[in-house]
């Protein structure tokens, strides 16, 4: 699959004459728990000519291919993912976290990652996973019978929006690395028994809720939620990145 994506890529740029910078994986198999039939959540940062950056008219900044059951493919323009990267976006720290990468031809995620430190809110990474972790809770998370999958998509930003708050870092991409925050055994015993069965069902399995998770879950958004109130907002110039943006756009 890696040759069919890093021809995708090599055409796209081609098609659209783009530069990608950087493309990785961002999805379930990035973050440590795909199934069978997960798809590929391929994600990418180009840039354009600088010509086009020079110009009056108005122009996308994204780019999306067709979705299919197996390839989920697009990417942000450069000038939008500085712009994102200042305003500490979540899901674009984890791209640059990926270890799955099909395409990394410049040092932009290598900058980007040594000033993560600095430019990454606590204070907007937790609401932002809080979130996530009560849209799935609420809304997938609540019937006789659920689909193991959505666990795992509330544990993640659960155990994301946790880490903030106990270590004051940016989270790592992956719920291996995540879940060593949590020290209940039982917790770790019911989450690899999950595991186990996620790796071998499709995504559409379903399962009746688990007690212990359903009430950890619930336990830890409520209470992330209220300490998130005390992580002071953050403030970056822009300085660094214009210098960022210009120096790649140059490539």
């Amino acid at each position: 699959m890696n040759d069919v994506i890093e021809a995708r890529l090599q055409t796209l740029e081609q098609d659209k004459n783009v530069n990608i910078l950087y493309a990785c994986e961002s999805g379930s198999r990035a973050w440590g728990f795909a199934s069978p039939d997960s798809d590929y959540d391929v994600r990418f940062i180009y840039a354009q000519p600088v010509s086009e950056y020079l110009s009056i008219n108005d122009r996308k900044d994204v780019i999306e291919l067709p979705v299919n059951e197996v390839l989920d493919i697009s990417g942000w323009d450069i000038r939008k993912v500085l712009q994102l990267y200042l305003k500490s976006n979540p899901p674009l720290y984890e791209w640059l976290q990926s270890s799955i990468v099909y395409k990394e031809q410049s040092g932009l995620r290598a900058e980007l990652l040594q000033f993560s430190s600095k430019y990454f809110s606590g204070r907007a990474g937790c609401h932002h996973y809080i979130s996530m972790a009560w849209n799935t809770f609420e809304h997938e998370l609540q019937g006789e019978q659920v689909r193991i999958k959505k666990y795992f998509y509330a544990l993640r930003p659960a155990l994301a929006a946790q880490w903030i708050i106990q270590r004051k870092t940016m989270p790592p991409i992956t719920f291996d690395e995540l879940r060593t925050i949590i020290t209940d055994h039982t917790w770790h015993t019911i989450v690899d028994e999950l595991l186990e069965q996620k790796k071998v069902s499709d995504e559409k399995t379903l399962i009746a809720p688990l007690p212990v998770l359903q009430q950890w879950i619930a336990e830890t958004i409520a209470l992330c939620k209220e300490q998130a109130a005390y992580i002071a907002p953050l403030q970056n110039n822009a300085d660094e990145l214009n210098q960022l943006f210009r120096k790649y756009i140059a490539l």
